[in-house]
């Protein structure tokens, strides 16, 4: 795979995600936000079944691809999807789109003290910009008749959501060296299958599914492939071929992808703050990603210089 497919997977990945996000807010309005945790690993788990069988060339699981695979799933499937979702009812818009600038920093945080990636100036610098425009483009396209909330609990339960992203991310490069994109989607989906299932029930006890319009059943599919199936696979295959602190500057994706649902889908105007919120952002994935040309009359030169003779 050439880098620019994994970056496009990358980008990919987390504008769905920032997508679903967006269009959940419908959902958690509807559904106990345990009972949509559940039944979107469920109709994931459904959408990838023949992704479960072992492949003939794989080796058998390890103990300790085991306890990665169980880590990945407790952290980027079942504690960031109720942080996130309980964490966007008790705080302001304002402060999960700041909160969630974060992400790109914690991954590249993590990446080097957990996995002991080398983290340059240029991909510090690609994360600044990336925490900074998000950051901008949260504060300046918040409602100004809304005051920001001050829920502590709101606010703790983001920064939860941050930091299982990242962990998700981390661990995930891990997982890349020995299984591939698909078998590691269908597998943590099961794990976080297992570990809602007994909070989804308690929360489908009484609950009055013949109150759910058509076109919200239809949204919940939508968001039950995006979030299990495609936005997990893009990110387990562009991990492949990218390290974790790079491949995390791509997770600006998720908020601005969110904000232009906001602007495109749900009638929210785009100002020039949020504009140049934007730019900064993108500068910051861009330069993260730029490579400098190889010199190419330096390499002819050496080519034509003359070989030392064979030993032999």
């Amino acid at each position: 795979m050439t880098r620019i497919v994994a970056y496009g997977c990358l980008a990919l990945s987390m504008a769905l995600v920032g997508s679903y996000v967006a269009l959940s807010k419908p959902l958690v309005a509807v559904f106990p936000v345990f009972l949509l945790a559940w039944l979107r690993f469920g109709l994931g788990g459904l959408g990838m079944l023949a992704w479960l069988r072992k492949p003939p060339a794989e080796a058998p699981l390890s103990r300790t691809t085991r306890r990665l695979l169980f880590a990945q799933s407790l952290f980027g499937n079942f504690l960031f999807s109720i942080c996130m979702l309980l964490g966007m009812r008790l705080s302001s818009a304002v402060a999960a789109g700041v909160v969630m600038a974060a992400i790109p920093a914690a991954v590249a945080l993590m990446s080097w003290l957990f996995l002991g990636e080398q983290v340059g100036p240029r991909v510090w610098l690609a994360t600044a910009c990336a925490v900074a425009g998000v950051a901008l483009v949260s504060v300046l396209g918040a409602d100004p008749a809304q005051a920001p909330s001050a829920s502590w609990l709101g606010s703790l339960l983001l920064v939860g959501a941050v930091l299982c992203e990242a962990a998700y991310a981390v661990i995930g490069k891990k997982l890349t060296g020995d299984l591939s994109a698909k078998r590691i989607t269908a597998l943590i989906n099961l794990w976080g299958l297992a570990l809602m299932t007994p909070l989804g029930l308690w929360a489908a006890w009484g609950f009055d599914f013949s109150s759910v319009a058509l076109p919200l059943w239809a949204l919940l599919v939508f968001y039950a492939l995006a979030a299990s199936v495609w936005s997990v696979w893009l990110w387990m295959t562009g991990l492949q071929a990218v390290p974790a602190q790079e491949a995390g500057i791509f997770t600006v994706m998720l908020p601005i992808s969110a904000a232009g649902v906001g602007v495109f889908a749900l009638g929210e105007q785009l100002n020039t703050g949020q504009a140049v919120g934007f730019a900064l952002a993108l500068a910051g994935v861009a330069l993260a990603t730029w490579r400098p040309r190889q010199p190419v009359a330096e390499s002819v030169r050496d080519l034509r210089k003359p070989q030392p003779p064979n030993a032999s």
